[in-house]
């Protein structure tokens, strides 16, 4: 409500603005058929009968209701178009409208600079500038009057701004004060122009915001703490050092994604099964934190202790996924679990919803192993299956997460052929092959999302290397007269490998053993494995019955029962499995003197 315009109606204001003005020496001009008092004259109150017009000085002749009309209008008549003087609250001396520019930027606790002309000559400083900068002094050029200007890049702006005509701001601007507490402060500039004859000026209006970056920098130190934390907990569930398999070369590779606090998943493993064979292990947990890590760590330990029971891939699989509902049935997880056998010459594996492992032979070309599959764990009702895959000397298989092929402007068909294509001509040891995938894929630590890659070889041998990795079989055919065949088979094939006696004794014992125990409680077709590597001695025994051994403590009076704690008491280790066509194996190591 415009109170100056109204307060016009209310009794006895006319007195008091006339009072006013004489106090300020000013001729109050008086309307006709006013009254006078005893401190002089006033004008009429209104509703009198010698009402008249404040702006023609007539009288109204007595008309109440046309005095009442008009009451706005004279509101209006003794107001100023431009809020001067007489527009001004008359009961404020010190009035807002008569204060100059430079009193009121004076107060402005902001710096505050105007400069004109194309040189950018100093017009005015504030005190609050001058506090910081030191005083200036009038009508010299910016560039050597104002150097803190030409410091932080303002005088191409301030030209631009006086060329266009448009306000320019910069941002957070680091300035060291010449003045004042603070060593290093902060500082937004907005440079406006001032239209002007001569050329115009720019106003430059310098707002304190070094609190503001302060407190946004401790947030990203804390956010970056945070974050080292989130990744060395990640780092610390992921193996410190991978097992390094006879067989095979292995290498990972983990690489955190973006720069916040919200670390995924990912998570990859290489467990030695014995009898020469790896299981290798990749997965992603969906979501990200410290939630999706605790919930990896605990499914990478579970992988772990499943596959000590050497277990078909689709049942590790099996078992996870039950798991995977009881830790967290809110999180659900991808995973690929894969075994290699050196004496097949292949790869096993089963998945649940993971991208497919390729393999690359050794004449270059590239096989992706996208089934079976089946969805992720922690769904559950689903029965997984396994499937295989050739991995032979000269070949490379690699495994890895949604992280290195997954683009949020692409299909994720394009990001795999982009892969197969780099792992294609993929040269080198496994550390090296990791290393082109990352850069194939253009990952780096600005990339939005965690990746792990998994690489391993089976690297052809010649020469000395090939002595030290060789097998041999022989399937036991006929009743219990293939015991004594299988020995004689053991020795000759341990001899023809340059033993020791004492190793080649042993390992006799063993095969013969393990033999009589298939021909005792198994079923054809049986079949005996010797394979030695530079570090160990493999003894396998297959037969078609899935009943695993278990080592029991004969009585002395027992004729039978003895083979298993024989041979778990002369080996180094000993298992059992059931194989992939039904049957089982049960295989012991004898662990080689450096130079055998």
């Amino acid at each position: 409500m415009n109170f100056t315009r109204w307060s016009a109606r209310l009794p006895g204001t006319q007195r008091r603005t006339a009072a006013a003005q004489a106090a300020k020496g000013t001729k109050v001009r008086q309307p006709s058929g006013s009254q006078t008092g005893a401190s002089g004259t006033v004008p009429a109150a209104r509703g009198e009968s010698g009402r008249t017009d404040a702006g023609h000085g007539e009288p109204h002749g007595g008309d109440t209701g046309r005095g009442e009309r008009n009451g706005p209008k004279q509101g209006r008549a003794g107001r100023s178009r431009r809020g001067g003087p007489e527009g001004a609250d008359p009961e404020l001396p010190g009035a807002i409208e008569a204060l100059t520019v430079h009193h009121l930027l004076g107060q402005v606790p902001a710096l505050v600079a105007v400069v004109h002309g194309p040189d950018h000559r100093i017009a005015y400083v504030n005190d609050a500038y001058a506090e910081v900068f030191g005083p200036r002094r009038g009508g010299e050029p910016a560039r050597t009057a104002l150097p803190e200007l030409d410091e932080l890049g303002l005088l191409p702006l301030m030209d631009q701004v006086l060329r266009s005509g448009r306000p320019r701001t910069v941002k957070s601007r680091r300035v060291a004060p010449a003045h004042g507490p603070r060593s290093t402060a902060y500082y937004t500039f907005t440079c406006t122009p001032i239209p002007a004859a001569g050329g115009g000026g720019v106003l430059i209006f310098a707002a304190d915001v070094t609190d503001q970056v302060e407190s946004a920098e401790r947030v990203r130190s804390s956010e970056r703490r945070q974050r080292e934390a989130a990744v060395t907990l990640q780092r610390s569930l992921l193996p410190q050092e991978l097992e390094q398999p006879d067989e095979l070369r292995v290498a990972a590779t983990y690489q955190p994604g973006g720069t916040d606090a919200a670390v995924g998943g990912d998570w990859y493993d290489v467990i030695t099964l014995g009898a020469g064979r790896t299981a290798v292990v990749i997965g992603d947990v969906m979501g990200r934190g410290v939630r999706a890590a605790a919930v990896m760590g605990q499914l990478r330990t579970a992988v772990r202790a499943y596959a000590r029971l050497d277990l078909p891939p689709h049942e590790v699989l099996q078992l996870l996924d039950g798991l995977a509902s009881e830790i967290d049935a809110s999180q659900i997880a991808t995973c690929v679990y894969a075994v290699h056998d050196p004496s097949e010459g292949r790869l096993y594996y089963a998945s649940a919803g993971h991208l497919p492992i390729l393999v690359r032979a050794a004449d270059g070309s590239v096989q992706s192993a996208s089934d079976p599959t089946g969805p992720p764990l922690g769904t559950g009702g689903w029965l997984h299956t396994s499937g295989s895959l050739a991995l032979e000397e000269g070949a490379t298989a690699l495994l890895y997460t949604d992280g290195l092929v997954e683009r949020r402007d692409a299909d994720i068909d394009e990001g795999l052929a982009v892969l197969e294509r780099a792992f294609a001509g993929a040269t080198g040891p496994p550390e090296v092959v990791c290393d082109r995938m990352l850069r194939a894929l253009r990952i780096t630590a600005e990339h939005d999302d965690d990746v792990a890659v998994l690489v391993l070889q089976h690297p052809e041998r010649t020469g000395h290397d090939a002595e030290l990795f060789r097998g041999a079989s022989l399937d036991l055919l006929g009743g219990k007269e293939a015991a004594p065949r299988a020995r004689a088979f053991a020795s000759g094939v341990l001899s023809s490998w340059r033993f020791s006696t004492e190793v080649q004794d042993l390992g006799v014992l063993a095969a013969s053993e393990l033999v009589a125990n298939s021909l005792q409680h198994g079923t054809p077709p049986m079949r005996l494995r010797l394979r030695r590597t530079d570090r160990r001695l493999i003894v396998e025994v297959t037969d078609g019955d899935d009943h695993l051994p278990r080592r029991r403590r004969a009585d002395p009076v027992d004729e039978a029962g003895r083979g298993i704690s024989i041979v778990a008491t002369v080996a180094s280790s000993w298992g059992s499995r059931r194989t992939q066509g039904g049957g089982k194996a049960v295989w012991c190591e004898f662990a080689l003197p450096a130079g055998s």
